[in-house]
């Protein structure tokens, strides 16, 4: 029977196949309570949560081509067509190998490093040399072991608000995303946002948003199931509707303009279009090297290293967790194949110029929908390949009707504060921290490297050193050099 929206199931601590036979069997979905229906419909509910960036990811690569001075320039239907090819491999591969609902797409954060800090510097092949750099870094991490030992040294408590936290940072996403906050343009000391324009819920699109996040959440009271893809849905006919009759248009990225966020609702021209994928193989490790140096070149693979593992370590204990997948403790069975996966999509981006692809939290969407297994994954990743012909038809769907789904997930991953113990102060302090900074500082990594130091640093306050695991005293070390690399890139030159 399927897991209804919202719902926790028996977490899954086996490693076998399952009973089942073909399908079932190999992504064990009678076994993980769920049914293929559902898990079509998880997968669904997750490609169109994160559809967006098909369209996101090539703006904001694209957007820094004025700023890259050597080298020829990204093409926006080019980074398009690779952003959806290397989405829909490595999910589908996760779906295959890692059999967990988890989807990889081009990383955001990651991406704007790529191109407004390193391409500027040396051109975007050696921007993506990096990348590939970095995800080859993080391979054999995964080879060696040592990033599922990290995994597994963090204690459970951290776990916890790793997961928590992510949901307050996913919702003021989809809040975000859906221009029902806002940051305040052209002003300077005072609160970084703002209700709608103005500080008033002002046109349209508020109205979309607002209605879709109204019905999701009624139809997730009620337990009906599809509720979040329902939303979106609906969403979006109501917003092509909307836009038909009283002609929008869009914001252009101004936080100050009443229009759609990110692409106007309408109707394409054409439903179906070619892809290029000439961008694919355009990338060079040694161009990077030429241009800055062997030390900048490291200094830039750890930072984009760091981000990386950690954000993925906590997306997969956020949907691990939300999908009822970790055991006792709090750990993934069968990680490895999770995270080596993973870092292979690390590679895959950068060798195809669609920037580092990683795990998404988005994928919580599909998991409150019932999705438990990699078959979902299997159906998020046909969906992108899809995307490859009609992207044109993909990008109609408005993040107004979108992003309600994010606020929903969040409320539901909310749940799991109430595990954590907060009467005790070297345990309730670092999950603080991790909880209100990724939200506070747009930032998972910044709030998973808070709660670390504050961790170690009060355990070791209070004299019980010992109760932490030596290699989490390893990675606090190397986050309190990422919190310090500006003052270290200076010393270096960089």
């Amino acid at each position: 029977m399927a897991t209804q929206t919202g719902s926790r199931p028996t977490p899954d601590h086996g490693r076998g196949q399952g009973n089942g036979t073909g399908i079932d069997g190999f992504f064990r979905v009678s076994e993980r309570g769920s049914s293929v229906r559902t898990e079509v419909r998880g997968g669904l509910a997750t490609f169109f949560t994160m559809a967006y960036i098909i369209v996101l990811n090539p703006v904001i690569l694209t957007g820094a081509n004025v700023a890259v001075r050597s080298g020829p320039k990204l093409d926006f239907v080019q980074v398009t067509a690779v952003t959806a090819l290397v989405a829909g491999v490595m999910t589908i591969l996760m779906g295959i190998l890692g059999r967990v609902p988890i989807a990889l797409a081009a990383g955001l954060g990651l991406n704007g490093v790529v191109a407004y800090q390193l391409a500027p510097q040396m051109g975007w092949r050696g921007a993506m040399g990096i990348v590939v750099l970095e995800g080859l870094v993080i391979t054999v991490l995964v080879l060696t072991g040592l990033r599922v030992l990290v995994f597994d040294a963090i204690p459970r408590s951290l776990k916890q608000a790793i997961s928590v936290g992510i949901g307050l940072f996913i919702a003021l996403i989809g809040f975000v995303d859906g221009g029902f906050a806002r940051r305040i343009p052209g002003t300077t000391g005072t609160v970084p946002l703002q209700l709608g324009v103005g500080n008033r819920l002002d046109g349209w699109p508020i109205v979309v948003f607002t209605l879709t996040l109204v019905v999701m959440f009624v139809l997730v009271a009620r337990r009906v199931r599809g509720a979040l893809l329902i939303g979106i849905v609906s969403g979006t006919i109501f917003a092509i509707v909307l836009q038909k009759i009283v002609d929008v248009g869009g914001a252009e990225g101004d936080p100050s303009k009443t229009g759609w966020g990110l692409n106007v609702p309408k109707l394409p021209g054409k439903w179906f279009d070619t892809p290029d994928l000439a961008l694919v193989g355009k990338f060079s490790i040694g161009g990077a090297v030429s241009a800055v140096g062997f030390t900048a070149v490291i200094v830039f693979v750890f930072s984009l290293l760091l981000t990386d593992f950690f954000d993925t370590m906590g997306t997969v204990v956020g949907v691990g967790g939300q999908a009822g997948l970790l055991d006792d403790d709090g750990r993934l069975p069968d990680a490895q194949r999770v995270l080596f996966v993973d870092s292979l999509a690390a590679v895959a981006g950068g060798a195809a110029s669609a920037s580092s692809n990683t795990a998404y939290i988005e994928s919580a969407s599909g998991v409150a929908e019932g999705a438990r297994t990699g078959l979902a994954s299997v159906v998020t990743g046909v969906c992108f390949l899809a995307a490859l012909f009609i992207a044109p038809l993909v990008a109609v769907i408005p993040s107004e009707a979108a992003a309600p789904a994010l606020v929903v997930v969040g409320f539901l991953m909310m749940r799991g504060v109430t595990e954590i113990d907060w009467a005790s102060d070297d345990v309730a302090i670092p999950a603080f921290l991790t909880i209100v900074l990724m939200p506070f500082t747009y930032s998972i990594t910044v709030g998973i490297g808070a709660g670390f130091v504050a961790y170690a640093v009060l355990k070791l306050i209070r004299g019980r050193a010992r109760d932490v695991h030596w290699l989490l005293w390893v990675i606090t070390a190397f986050f309190l050099a990422y919190f310090a690399l500006a003052p270290i890139e200076r010393a270096l030159g960089v």
